[in-house]
């Protein structure tokens, strides 16, 4: 196989693979209501559904990013492909709640050794030159599954019911994975040899786990204990990384290598800053608007398409111009765009949101691909796997804070409530409180995206 070929069949397999997490992710949350009341799950047990994935990928995306540095990537990356096929399956005939957070754990182990390599992949394929615009093609296959995910899904569930969405993801996983096998034949493991950190695995997994279950609970004294517990294994697993012959996360790359570590810091604070947003603006167009749930998904879905649209642009700028100074400049627009949307009443114009989200879009589009395109041209081939993972970690940890932040609010604000007229005001008053906290957390991850500005030029990308 040729070199032009061998991108495009690395393109296209990891687009497919970027589509189907994001998709079923945006498509389950329509149809839980279906699965509950067909599978006789309580509302503790549906918040599961989601939380048992993000634990799932959570505590295994950075020792599969490692493990594909060591064993090879191509070999996680078709096994991850394999299973999630396999689990998916299971899914869709699953008789009963238990099983189905159960396999919902493996889907998201799966989708652990799918994420935590195939952002590796592209990096090992494109030069520095084509890399930004790769990148871009990847997350704009991210942001179509979320895009299509509302609409898709809720045509699937309305019509032919929940375990369609399940059904509908199998033939393009299935794809993936034959197409990985026939057309990609080369493999990369610059790390063979070297062994898997389990001690520091099971510190930043158990963490990791602690922290989201903890999030899930405040403000009790529960939550607040867990995370507690969490971030001191975290830290646990920083002091013995220090002394490991082949850690899990080399502490050098956080320590010595500042384009690295900022670009990580500001991705985990813009996802904790900009992930919970969908969550108030459907709660804000449903009850404060009194839109349906297909029309406020529509309006919804003007964030990722605008994400979907410019991520190529902004990648292959990125592969001109300077990443971080693109980064940052997105940043900023999204933390514009946050605070405008600080100012919405009952009477504002659903023209107005509409119009932020899309800035908002904009902003996030030319955030994600040159930052990702930092990171990952900052480290040598065999970390490749690490920094991989890393991205996908501060996601998912940026997410749970962000969701975090949304529920503690809910929960303060309006405590067991049911909404309803009455409680109205309550309730925007706590979507602008909620809205107000982003704009802030917003700011820092500008400054952490320009610090690393001073060392990244094009030396980084050679």
């Amino acid at each position: 196989m040729n070199t032009r070929e061998l991108k495009r069949s690395v393109l296209f397999i990891a687009a497919f693979s970027a589509y189907i997490t994001p998709f079923m992710g945006a498509a389950i949350n329509l149809a839980l209501p279906s699965i509950g009341s067909e599978l006789e799950a309580s509302a503790k047990q549906l918040n599961w559904v989601v939380t048992a994935y993000l634990l799932g990928t959570a505590v295994f995306m950075l020792p599969f990013g490692r493990l594909g540095d060591i064993l090879g990537r191509k070999k996680i990356f078709i096994s991850g492909l394999i299973l999630f096929t396999i689990i998916t399956a299971c899914i869709a005939f699953t008789g009963n709640i238990r099983s189905f957070l159960i396999f919902r754990v493996l889907q998201g182990i799966s989708s652990a050794m799918i994420f935590g390599t195939s952002m590796a992949i592209i990096t090992s394929v494109f030069p520095p030159g084509e890399r930004g615009r790769a990148m871009g093609i990847n997350i704009t296959a991210t942001y179509a599954g979320l895009s299509s995910g509302p609409f898709l899904g809720g045509l699937l569930t309305e019509y032919f019911g929940w375990r369609s969405i399940f059904a509908f993801i199998i033939p393009i996983s299935a794809t993936a994975a034959y197409l990985t096998y026939r057309k990609i034949r080369m493999e990369w493991s610059e790390a063979k040899g070297e062994k898997l950190d389990i001690p520091g695995s099971v510190l930043l997994g158990g963490g990791l786990v602690l922290v989201i279950l903890g999030f899930s609970r405040i403000p009790g004294a529960t939550g607040i204990i867990l995370i507690t517990a969490g971030l001191l294994m975290i830290l646990s697993f920083f002091i013995i990384e220090w002394k490991a012959r082949f850690p899990l996360l080399d502490i050098k790359l956080l320590t010595s290598n500042r384009v690295f570590s900022f670009s990580n810091l500001a991705a985990m604070i813009h996802y904790a800053a900009t992930s919970g947003i969908g969550f108030f603006m459907s709660l804000y167009l449903q009850y404060i608007k009194g839109l349906d749930a297909r029309t406020a998904g529509f309006i919804i879905m003007t964030q990722p398409v605008m994400m979907a649209l410019f991520s190529v642009p902004a990648g292959k700028l990125s592969d001109e111009r300077n990443p971080g100074h693109i980064a940052s400049a997105g940043i900023a627009m999204t933390s514009l765009g946050i605070f405008a949307l600080t100012f919405i009443q009952q009477s504002t114009s659903l023209l107005y949101i509409i119009s932020i989200l899309a800035f908002n879009g904009l902003g996030y589009a030319f955030f994600s691909s040159p930052n990702s395109n930092a990171i990952m041209s900052s480290v040598e081939k065999k970390h490749l796997g690490v920094a991989s993972g890393m991205v996908g970690t501060m996601r998912l940890i940026g997410q749970t804070t962000s969701l975090g932040i949304a529920m503690m609010l809910i929960s303060l604000n309006l405590g067991d409530q049911a909404i309803n007229p009455e409680n109205y005001d309550q309730l925007l008053k706590t979507i602008r409180t909620g809205l107000s906290i982003f704009a802030v957390i917003c700011i820092p991850a500008i400054f952490a995206s320009l610090a690393r500005n001073k060392k990244l030029n094009k030396r980084n990308y050679e």
